[in-house]
Order: C-alpha cells, then sequence, then structure tokens
C-alpha cells in the first residue's frame, strides 16, 4: 500500500510540474503575472513533494519491502542501514528519482530569490527547469518506476508492475540480491550525489542563459545572477571526478585512478565546456567580450550533461559505470535533440544582439589567451566526443563495435593538455587589452630560470625521459608564475597598508577572491599535474605466485608474503579472504604491512577485490591479491604495482576543493562589487 502511495505522490509532483511550464507560458504571454507566481508556487510544490516521495522509497528500502522490484534488486538482509540509504542512487529507477529531487532543490532555492530587477527572466527560467525536471520524473513515472511491485502470475511468471494484474498474487521473495560490491566503498557513496549535484546546478546557468535570449536582454545580467552557481556546480562535478577517480583506484583492482572509461568521460566533457566557461564569462564581464561563446558553452554544458545521464542509463555502453539495457536510451537521445536544436534556434536568432562590445587588438592580451584557452577546452572535448561515439558509429553501420582505448586519447589530448598548461603559466602575465612579447618577457623570465633549474635538478636526480622533463618544467613554470603573482601582489599591499606580509596575502585574496581562489585552483591542479605524470610514466608492475616466506621484488622494493586467512562474516553475509605481506626498501628497512584482501558477498555472489596501500609523496606501493587456494603447494598469486607521486594528486585535489570554495565565497555586496567591476571595465575600455 505505501509503495502504491508513494507512486501517487510521484504522478502527482509529475502533474504539478507540468501544469508549472503552462501556468509560465500563460502567464508570460498574456502578461498575467498571477499566473506566473502560480507557476512559480507549482515548482516550490515539487521540492516537499519528492522528498516525501523519497523518503517513502527509502521506508521501503531499510525495511525490506522485497516485494518492490528496486528495494529487491539493490538491498538485501545483511546490508547496514546506511548502505540501504545509499542504495537510493544505486540502480536506475533511484538515481533517476535523486537526480529530480537535487533538481526541485535548486530550482526551488533559485526561485526564492528577489526577483525585482529581473523579473522578466522568471517565467523562462520556470519553464527550462520545469521542462527538464518533468522530463526526469516522467522517466519514473511511465518507463522506470522505483515503486513497480512484484506479480507472479498463474502459470509461474514473476515480473514487476505498477498495478496488480489480472490473474496474478503479489510476490515477496525471501531476500534481496543486494548492491553490487563495488558501490559498497564509501566513495561510491559519495561520488553519485557530487556528480549529480554538479549536473543540477549547472541546469541553472542554462536555464537564465536561455531566459536572456528569449527576452533579448543579452548583456552580461544573466551571468553575474549565474556566476556562483556556475563555480559550485564546477565544485561539485569537480569533486565528483575525484571521487570517482579514488573509488577506481580503490575498488577496481587495476592500479589506475582513470581509464578513459566512456561514462567517465561522459561526465568529464561537461567539465572541460563548464571549465572554458567559467574563464570565458569573465571576458564577458571585463571586456564586453565572447557572448556567443558564452552562449554555446552553457548549451553545450547543459546538453552534455542530459548525453552523459543518456550514456549512463541507455545500456548502448559496456561500463563498470553503466545501468542495464534500459527502454529510456531513445527518449533520452530525442530529449537531447530537442533542447539543442532549439537552444541553438534562439542563439541564431539574437546572434546580432550578441555582438562584442570592444576588439580583440592583440593576439598576446589575456582574452586572446582566454579564447585560445577556449579553443584547447573545445578540442579536447571533439576528442573525447568521438572517442565515445565513435563504437556506435561503428556498431551502426558496421555492426562491429570497434574499442577505443586509453592509447587513443592519451595521445590525442596530451598535446593539448600540456599547452593549456603553458597558458597558465603565460596568461596571469598579460594584460586585459594590450600585451607584448617584450613586456610578457619581462614579467616571465624569472620564473622560466626558475623553472629550468628545477628541471636540471630532476633531470641529475630523478629522470631523464624528456616527456616527465617537459610535464615537470610546465609545471614548475606555473607554480613559480602563480605564486610570483601572488607575491608582487602581497608585497605592493604590504607596501600600501604597512602590515605585515602574512596580513597582506591573506586581505589580499579577501579583497579579490575570485582571482586568487583562481591562483589557488591552478596551483592545485599542478599539484594534481606531478600525480598524473608520476603515474602515467613511471608506475611499474609485475604478478607472481609465491609460498608463505617468499618474496617479490619491484622498483627496489620487496613484498614479503608473511599468511593468509580465509573466515566469514555471516551477519554481514560476506566472506573475507585477507593476506599480510611485509613491504622493505632497497636497503632492508622494514615499511609496514599491507593487508590486501578479496571479500566475496554471498548475497549478490560477487567479489571485491581491495588493494593493500602503502603511501609516500614519493611513491605508493600498491598490493592485489589475485588467487588463493588453501591447499594449494604452490602458494598464493599477488599483483604488485610502484606508483611515483601518484598522492600528490589526492593532495592536489583537496586544495583544489579550497580554491574553489574561496573563490566561490560570496562578497558583503556583491551589487556593489558588480557595479565596481563594471566601472573598471568601461575605464579599460576607454583607455584602449
Amino acid at each position: 500500500m505505501i509503495a502504491d502511495f508513494g507512486y501517487g505522490v510521484l504522478l502527482v509532483t509529475f502533474l504539478v510540474t507540468v501544469y508549472s511550464v503552462f501556468a509560465a507560458i500563460y502567464g508570460e504571454f498574456k502578461k498575467k503575472p498571477a499566473m506566473v507566481e502560480s507557476a512559480r508556487r507549482a515548482m516550490l510544490l515539487t521540492w516537499p513533494l519528492l522528498t516525501l516521495t523519497a523518503g517513502i522509497l527509502i521506508y521501503l528500502l531499510i525495511n525490506n519491502h522485497f516485494e518492490v522490484q528496486f528495494v529487491y534488486e539493490v538491498t538485501s538482509r545483511s546490508m547496514p542501514t546506511y548502505l540501504k540509504v545509499t542504495a537510493w542512487w544505486g540502480g536506475q529507477a533511484g538515481s533517476l528519482l535523486f537526480w529530480s529531487w537535487l533538481m526541485s532543490a535548486f530550482a526551488s532555492l533559485v526561485t526564492l530569490r528577489k526577483w525585482d530587477r529581473d523579473r522578466e527572466f522568471l517565467p523562462w527560467v520556470i519553464v527550462v527547469a520545469s521542462v527538464t525536471m518533468a522530463f526526469f520524473i516522467g522517466m519514473n513515472v511511465f518507463f522506470e518506476n522505483p515503486f513497480a511491485k512484484l506479480y507472479q502470475s498463474f502459470d509461474g511468471q514473476i515480473a514487476p508492475h505498477t498495478f496488480q494484474p489480472a490473474n496474478s498474487i503479489l510476490f515477496t521473495p525471501r531476500d534481496g540480491q543486494g548492491l553490487n560490491p563495488l558501490l559498497r566503498h564509501p566513495g561510491m557513496v559519495i561520488h553519485p550525489p557530487m556528480l549529480y549535484l554538479g549536473f543540477v546546478s549547472f541546469v541553472i546557468p542554462y536555464a537564465f542563459a536561455l531566459a536572456a535570449l528569449i527576452t533579448g536582454r543579452t548583456d552580461d545580467r544573466w551571468i553575474r545572477l549565474t556566476r556562483r552557481w556556475a563555480l559550485w556546480a564546477w565544485l561539485f562535478l569537480s569533486a565528483g571526478l575525484v571521487l570517482g577517480g579514488r573509488w577506481a583506484y580503490d575498488v577496481l583492482g587495476w592500479g589506475g585512478y582513470w581509464g578513459w572509461d566512456p561514462v567517465e568521460i561522459a561526465a568529464f566533457m561537461p567539465w572541460l565546456t563548464g571549465t572554458a566557461f567559467l574563464h570565458s564569462v569573465m571576458i564577458q564581464e571585463k571586456r564586453g567580450m565572447l557572448k556567443h561563446w558564452n552562449m554555446l558553452l552553457v548549451i553545450l554544458t547543459y546538453d552534455l550533461v542530459i548525453f552523459g545521464t543518456f550514456l549512463t542509463r541507455s545500456g548502448v555502453l559496456s561500463s563498470v559505470h553503466a545501468f542495464a539495457q534500459s527502454a529510456i536510451g531513445p527518449l533520452f537521445f530525442a530529449f537531447i535533440g530537442l533542447t539543442l536544436i532549439t537552444s541553438v534556434a534562439l542563439l541564431i536568432y539574437r546572434w546580432d544582439s550578441l555582438k562584442s562590445e570592444t576588439k580583440m587588438t592583440s593576439m598576446l592580451s589575456r582574452e586572446a589567451l582566454f579564447l585560445l584557452n577556449n579553443l584547447l577546452f573545445m578540442s579536447i572535448l571533439v576528442v573525447c566526443f568521438w572517442g565515445v561515439i565513435y563504437p556506435l558509429i561503428s556498431e551502426l553501420f558496421t555492426g562491429q563495435k570497434v574499442t577505443v582505448g586509453p592509447p587513443f586519447y592519451e595521445r590525442a589530448t596530451s598535446p593539448l593538455f600540456a599547452t593549456l598548461m603553458l597558458l597558465m603559466g603565460i596568461a596571469p602575465l598579460s594584460a586585459w587589452g594590450h600585451s607584448t612579447v617584450k613586456t610578457l618577457g619581462r614579467a616571465i623570465w624569472k620564473p622560466t630560470v626558475g623553472a629550468v633549474i628545477i628541471t636540471a635538478v630532476l633531470y641529475a636526480t630523478y629522470t631523464q625521459n624528456i616527456i616527465a622533463l617537459i610535464g615537470f618544467f610546465l609545471v614548475a613554470l606555473v607554480i613559480l608564475v602563480t605564486l610570483y603573482e601572488y607575491w608582487r601582489g602581497a608585497y605592493a599591499r604590504q607596501r600600501s597598508q604597512d602590515e605585515n606580509i602574512l596580513a597582506s596575502f591573506w586581505n589580499l585574496t579577501g579583497r579579490n577572491r575570485r582571482r586568487y581562489g583562481g591562483y589557488i585552483i591552478h596551483l592545485s591542479m599542478m599539484l594534481m599535474a606531478i600525480g598524473i605524470l608520476g603515474i602515467e610514466i613511471f608506475q611499474v608492475e609485475t604478478q607472481g605466485t609465491i609460498a608463505v616466506g617468499d618474496s617479490l621484488q619491484l622498483s627496489g622494493y620487496t613484498i614479503k608474503y608473511k599468511e593468509v586467512a580465509s573466515w566469514d562474516d555471516r551477519p554481514s553475509g560476506v566472506n573475507y579472504t585477507r593476506a599480510v605481506v611485509e613491504v622493505y626498501d632497497k636497503d632492508g628497512k622494514y615499511l609496514g604491512n599491507l593487508n590486501p584482501r578479496k571479500d566475496y558477498y554471498y548475497d549478490s555472489q560477487q567479489p571485491m577485490t581491495i588493494p593493500g596501500q602503502l603511501a609516500s609523496l614519493k611513491d605508493e606501493v600498491y598490493v592485489l591479491l589475485i588467487d588463493w587456494e588453501p591447499i594449494s603447494p604452490v602458494g598464493t598469486t599477488f599483483k604488485v604495482f610502484v606508483n611515483p607521486l601518484v598522492n600528490w594528486l589526492w593532495l592536489g585535489s583537496l586544495l583544489f576543493l579550497v580554491g574553489v570554495i574561496i573563490a566561490a565565497w560570496p562578497d558583503k555586496d556583491p551589487e556593489r562589487v558588480a557595479v565596481r567591476a563594471g566601472k573598471r571595465a568601461h575605464q579599460t575600455s576607454a583607455a584602449d
């Protein structure tokens, strides 16, 4: 009965969302503010309704209502309560409901703001947000019902139905199948919410962009209204990608964090366009340029968000991240096509009103370098998009699915990423409006000399690999340029304000959070680049079957096998097999014990491999238990990786979060800051 009530609330929510779309359009065209207000209130109603729906589903999950198909598929009696709750987004139907719930929360928040200055945007923001929400809720209502129950017909067939068919009875299994073991890792508990938060947050800038195109208000007001939405969306999406990488590193057992998996790339593509958008909007705000770019980038970001969701849920891709085959794939494809065509048509219609207010006069100006930055991001996007869809095109026309693997992506994107790093070193030193080779050379020579010295030291002490040395040079250059710029600003403030240097750094950051938060993000990405260079270029591995007391050697480390044990944890429904190995360095110094494991889950009848990891900033020793036969005299099989510098990746990701939070933190008086920025831009234009 409670499942039927949950479905009824979901159906009502769908109808309320559809009503908000038509009420907003009718109210705008008939100039009836009361109808627009009714549409706004209908949108506000969706969040409590979906919260009630989600609460009902969580109740069913926690209380083992296995007569509900979704509960049966993602939970079991042996699962702890917290995993039963997070199983909400562990399956197809639940994840769609989770997406809608988050979307309703963000849509409600944006409609609660004061609309006095921007009343013409309101109905169209409601329309875009509600159409998106109605689509996802409709997927649950008509195709992926999380409240569908299992019924057994008189001939013994068991199938899920929303309503009880004739000649059938409700079927309640004794236990559920349990959540996929790969999804029980703490990283996977947090990773999907972060990713979905990033996805739904980007809908808000898109809604304002379309509202600007529809109303013809194509100044930079819509950008100022949504800049922090875009920053938080970028933070959430970035955190989701990093957490997904950490999950892969800890659970999938292949010694890496990024395998250029199609679904990984599907989440990475909107990050690329979102990153380009965040850089590009600064040019529109300061120079009144790249308005076409910004509209195009936000449209692409929105549709890539839907495209990524489509790839994950359509079943067209083979991926550890993707859900099973589903009938909703064609509907996703149709929705992507409809929104993309509508958005581009509006962009073309308003093309003339989006002309730049100033002209680009120098190829070395900051706006020119930012434009080149955007072109590089778009080039990486093209590579990724082609790599994802080529197997689908191949299968469509030839009947054979061709696999596009990491070598393709790495060869195609490495030069592009290297050029982006070079731009990160040059762009902070360029000026708005005009720069020359002479002025840039005068500003960059000190950091360049420092980067050359660091690279020479690394050549003498660490590696002679030319690719690695180029990468380390670029990393050093960006770090030194960023610190140099930070130091120059703090030193100038110290002299003018008579502060100590630490207070100058603090106050300088608080005075221009956007700029110096961006600098911290650049520093964090260079720390992450160190980890990427280390594991991609210097990773080594070996595998061997050894008896107790024997050892494996790799890259100066000795891994000595001590013992192995296996036992059942019946309350948890898991069999644990754990080995104990000791790790020694090249001088025979004991570094510590590792406990690689194999966990077998009885409910889902699936294993999970947990590596033993010995971490430092120099290397990480990563040991996997591959095979174990208790009666075999041969021994136990281990796979060992040495991953140099990989922990700089995780360290950099933490600093990255700090930088984005600083950049997105609200100013005390945002309107005053916006006016001040507009005056500065006007003065810069007049000076040019």
